[in-house]
């Protein structure tokens, strides 16, 4: 798992190559096996691999969801928020485990916010995705995962550009020491 957590990057540049059947089937067990509080499960999951569709959701934030158009799939991660309290933190931890099940599998990923980002001057791109999608209103859509063959090659952190003074040991002022 290290391994994995070391190399994945965001992509966001894919040949456009389908995924196969298999590799959607495993990517959506990866989703429904997601923790979530309670087990309740409040989330909800769109798979869109329709051109068309994945076009207008690289539209759907002013900047930052452009690469949908060029994905294989697209995940849209939702939830009822009338189940649960922490729907976001249950769909987080559903798309990051999407994330890392897509690097697994030799796939790029990334993910672009939608929950509190705006399409334009007069819609959310939440109103935007699910008025797309046909998602009811209580279906709050938190962000949507690109999918794909990646057709750019991102080298990996090294060990010394990591933020090690962002970790803190027993107490706050104290740093965490390798």
């Amino acid at each position: 798992m290290i391994e994995l957590i070391r190399k994945r990057r965001s992509v966001r540049s894919f040949t456009g190559q389908p995924l196969e059947k298999e590799q959607v089937a495993l990517l959506v067990e990866t989703l429904l096996r997601a923790p979530t509080s309670r087990n309740i499960n409040p989330w909800e999951f769109v798979l869109v691999d329709d051109a068309e569709l994945l076009s207008k959701l690289s539209t759907a934030k002013l900047h930052g969801s452009g690469f949908l158009k060029g994905a294989a799939l697209a995940v849209v991660v939702c939830a009822d928020e009338t189940k649960s309290d922490v729907w976001v933190e249950d769909c987080s931890i559903a798309a990051i485990l999407l994330q890392m099940a897509a690097q697994s599998l030799g796939l790029g990923s990334c993910w672009a916010q939608v929950r509190q980002r705006q399409h334009d001057t007069q819609i959310t791109a939440e109103q935007f995705v699910q008025d797309l999608l046909g998602i009811p209103s209580q279906i709050r859509v938190e962000a949507i995962i690109g999918v794909g063959y990646p057709a750019e090659k991102r080298t990996p952190l090294a060990a010394d550009q990591l933020q090690y003074a962002k970790v803190r040991h027993n107490r706050y002022d104290i740093l965490w020491k390798q």
